[in-house]
C-alpha cells in the first residue's frame, strides 16, 4: 500500500532524516513523539503535500485513495455541511449515510460556523471518508476537544475502522492513550533530524503508554 524510503539529507529536508517503513492494508498506526519533532511534517509528506519528498521516497500503490483529517477542519465556511461533502464527489444518499454514521444527520444544511468544534471535526471526518479512502490520515484529531468529546470521537473512529477492516490508518497524536484505544502498531518519531525510534506492533504485553514513556525517558 505505502512504502517510505525517505533520505532527508539527500533531499535537503530541514526536519526529517532517514525513514524506511512499509504500511499494509488494515494497519492502524499511531505516530507519537515530542511536540514539534516533525509528526505532521511526515504525515504531510505521506499525503504528497511536501514537494521535497519525491516519488522515490514516498511510494504509493497505484490508485491509492487517501483521506486526510487535518488539525483544522478546513470546511468551506460559505457552504453547508452537505455541500462540503458533495464537493469531493459524494452522492446525496452517500452524504446522508456518512453524516448519520458520524452523528450529524440533523446538521446537513448547517454552515461550518454554526457547528461546535467537535461537530465540525466529525463533519470533516465524514468528508475524509466520502472519498472511500484506502488510507486514512488523522492529524491530532482529538486536539482541543474536552475529554468527553474526545472519547466520543475515538469510539467513532474505532467503529468506522472496524466496519472497514482493510482501511489503514496513520494517526498523529500527542497522547499515547489514543494509541491504546485505536492502534495495532506504534511509531515513535524523535531525534534531529527526526527518525522513527520505534516501529512495532502493539501487543498485550506492553501498552503504548508504557512504551512511549520508556522512549521519552531514554531521549531526555
Amino acid at each position: 500500500m505505502l512504502e517510505l524510503r525517505i533520505d532527508g539529507q539527500a533531499c535537503g529536508h530541514p526536519v526529517l532524516g532517514n525513514i524506511s517503513v512499509r504500511v499494509a492494508a488494515g494497519e492502524r498506526i499511531c505516530l507519537l513523539g515530542p511536540s514539534g519533532i516533525g509528526k505532521t511534517t511526515l504525515l504531510n509528506g505521506i499525503a504528497g503535500l511536501d514537494r521535497r519528498l519525491n516519488e522515490r521516497m514516498i511510494k504509493r500503490s497505484s490508485n491509492l485513495r487517501l483521506g486526510y483529517l487535518f488539525q483544522e477542519h478546513r470546511l468551506l465556511p460559505w457552504r453547508s455541511v452537505r455541500q462540503n461533502l458533495a464537493m469531493v464527489g459524494a452522492s446525496h444518499a452517500e452524504i446522508d449515510r456518512l453524516l448519520a454514521q458520524v452523528g450529524l444527520g440533523d446538521a446537513a444544511e448547517a454552515l461550518p460556523d454554526q457547528l461546535s468544534l467537535g461537530m465540525a471535526r466529525r463533519a470533516a471526518l465524514a468528508r475524509s471518508l466520502a472519498i472511500k479512502p484506502d488510507l486514512l490520515l488523522l492529524d491530532e484529531p482529538f486536539a482541543s476537544l474536552d475529554p468527553d468529546r474526545a472519547a466520543e470521537l475515538r469510539r467513532l473512529i474505532s467503529q468506522l475502522l472496524d466496519a472497514q477492516p482493510r482501511m489503514a490508518m496513520i494517526c498523529v497524536t500527542h497522547d499515547a492513550k489514543d494509541a491504546d484505544d485505536l492502534a495495532n502498531r506504534l511509531w515513535y518519531l524523535d531525534g534531529v533530524p527526526a527518525e522513527l525510534q520505534w516501529d512495532q506492533p502493539l501487543t498485550a504485553a506492553a501498552s503504548a503508554s508504557q512504551i512511549s514513556e520508556q522512549l521519552r525517558r531514554l531521549s531526555v
